[in-house]
């Protein structure tokens, strides 16, 4: 044995002994909130120096007619380097996280380590129209799978230290420690236990102090409230509530259509070049659409949205208001084009950034439409408004809305927009969940029943491992074997009390003969050469399907059928049975396992 594993190993004996699980994973949810924090430093100083790269000299007297190539030139990066560096798939970070949770025991392949972090700079930083949030999740996520199972931990401890980076990320990027915790919890589904709060508040901190120690006390949205809230507000926030909600569906709704229109080619180069060429078109005449869009949110809620229209392809003029509003409304409209583009031409990043734009757009159009309908005899705050207008937007969309809460409250350093923050999110989220029950995050794992939830029962099931409870050892029977062969070459060698019955051909299931369907003949032998296997099997109650049936499927046929073994098809091929007893032990270990 090599000495560095000897002593690696040693090292590991040692820690079994001296340091407690819980103890040991106190220390590690620092490490991750550390290492979470260095790979968002990393992403932002990235994707800052190609901003700052093409912004130079070189192109600045031409930069408006650049707009169109560079997202263009940005995603063949991305595809060069997915293809010839990682040489893997590089997923979106959430719902790739997500993904690892549900179905991959909180394992995450070493390269998605290095994957976001090569690509989605170049994605945001060629003015792809997405955010860093997501990948910044993604990579932290990554390295803390990596430790966890370099040290041996266990899934539930795996599961809350990728809880634990998530976190994290968000404390570092938004300088937001009580909102990343929350959403760890919201999106990742942890239990709200304090076996589960306090890694995530060591990692937040590590994290922000990480953030604070390599980028200043820099704020990514730095917010000052100057507009006090008034009770005579209310039903404006309940409006702009419902907008939310409204446009929250619109966000979830174009953004499954468009990547449902770029799932249908086969081709990444045919992706490539539409999505390139269309994200070229649509950030070259509509350039604050270039990018994450924060700088257009700080303009907006300063009350300086001339800082980004002025320029506009129409030349219209923005003294008059309603031209504002309009153009305003179209960023709204097409924000979420550009990002689901960007993604379906293969670009890498994350939805968070994008929320956040058009909720604050969405906002600061529904403040000044009501300002200037001239029903009301005093003006509401329109800062306020673009605020409170991402917490909605981000309530609907992401279904999150402690996380919108609290993450708009902390940026703005107070809490006095407390309620209007809760009104908002509160009638927003409902709205939007009511038509999209799965949030765009989770939207692919939930419509397959694979998605971890804070169902408890739901969650041990989806953790479940089908595989490691099929049993295969039924002996088989095939039609044609008469009752002497059943019983001489199956019931004497056979413990179990049901047979499969095969076509000998294919293999495919024909039915089961249960022990009692022949128990009365049996015994019978002048029957022995005149019965058949095939006149004695009946129709199994129920089937389970490997290609369909999920785990919460399992379970229900069992509860209706009332059946004590159900046989396991895989490709229409008969694998085995599942049993009751197996399937309820397995439950139960697996329930132990994610309480502890």
């Amino acid at each position: 044995m090599p000495k560095k594993k000897k002593l690696f190993t040693k090292f590991l004996i040692w820690r079994a002994k001296h340091i407690t699980e819980r103890q040991f994973i106190y220390f590690l949810s620092i490490l991750v909130g550390f290492t979470s924090g260095i790979g968002a430093v990393i992403l932002k100083n990235l994707t800052h120096f190609y901003q700052h790269l093409l912004e130079g000299n070189l192109v600045r007297d031409y930069h408006h007619a650049f707009y169109f190539v560079f997202p263009l030139i940005g995603l063949i990066l991305v595809y060069l380097v997915i293809k010839y560096v990682i040489r893997h798939k590089v997923s979106h970070g959430i719902p790739s996280t997500l993904y690892a949770i549900s179905k991959r025991k909180g394992v995450m392949k070493r390269y998605q380590i290095f994957g976001s972090i090569l690509t989605a700079p170049l994605t945001v930083g060629f003015g792809g129209s997405v955010g860093l949030e997501g990948p910044s999740v993604a990579t932290g996520a990554a390295i803390s799978s990596n430790i966890s199972r370099l040290l041996h931990m266990n899934q539930s401890a795996r599961n809350l230290l990728i809880g634990c980076a998530a976190a994290g990320a968000l404390s570092s990027i938004f300088k937001a420690p009580i909102a990343a915790i929350i959403f760890a919890i919201e999106v990742f589904s942890l239990d709200l236990t304090i076996a589960s709060m306090v890694p995530l508040l060591l990692a937040s901190i590590s994290a922000i102090i990480t953030s604070y120690f390599f980028l200043g006390d820099d704020v990514l949205l730095p917010f000052k409230i100057e507009d006090s809230f008034e009770i005579s507000d209310v039903p404006f926030y309940i409006i702009l509530g419902l907008v939310a909600g409204i446009t929250s569906m619109y966000f979830t709704e174009v953004y499954t259509r468009v990547q449902k229109f770029f799932d249908k080619f086969d081709s990444p180069v045919k992706r490539l070049l539409i999505g390139g060429v269309s994200i070229g078109v649509i950030v070259y005449f509509i350039p604050p659409l270039y990018g994450e869009g924060f700088d257009v949110i700080n303009n907006l809620v300063k009350g300086h949205p001339g800082n980004f229209l002025d320029n506009n392809v129409f030349n219209l003029n923005l003294d008059n208001v309603w031209t504002l509003i309009m153009l305003l409304g179209g960023l709204v409209i097409f924000k979420i084009f550009a990002t689901s583009i960007t993604f379906g031409a293969g670009g890498v990043g994350g939805i968070f950034a994008p929320t956040l734009f058009m909720g604050s757009l969405m906002g600061s159009c529904v403040a000044k439409i009501l300002n200037n309908i001239g029903l009301l005899s005093f003006k509401i705050s329109e800062s306020n408004f673009t605020l409170v207008g991402m917490a909605g937007l981000m309530a609907g969309v992401l279904h999150a809305p402690l996380t919108a809460i609290f993450l708009i409250a902390e940026v703005t350093g107070g809490y006095e927009l407390f309620i209007p923050l809760m009104i908002t999110s509160a009638i927003s989220y409902p709205i939007a969940k009511y038509v999209h029950p799965h949030s765009v995050y989770n939207m692919q794992l939930g419509r397959k029943g694979e998605l971890i939830t804070h169902d408890k029962d739901h969650a041990v099931l989806t953790l479940m491992d089908i595989d490691k409870v099929i049993e295969d050892n039924f002996v088989i029977i095939y039609p044609e074997m008469t009752l002497g062969d059943i019983v001489h070459k199956a019931v004497v060698k056979s413990s179990r009390n049901i047979f499969p019955v095969l076509n000998e051909k294919d293999g495919t299931l024909l039915g089961i003969i249960l022990l009692d369907n022949i128990r009365s003949i049996m015994f019978k032998q002048k029957l022995y050469d005149k019965v058949i296997a095939n006149e004695v099997m009946i129709k199994p109650p129920a089937i389970i399907e490997l290609e369909k049936d999920k785990m919460t499927d399992i379970m229900d046929k069992f509860q209706t059928s009332s059946a004590w073994n159900l046989p396991v098809l895989r490709n229409g091929k008969y694998v085995g049975f599942i049993t009751k007893s197996k399937l309820l032990t397995a439950y139960r270990r697996k329930l132990i396992t994610f309480t502890k």
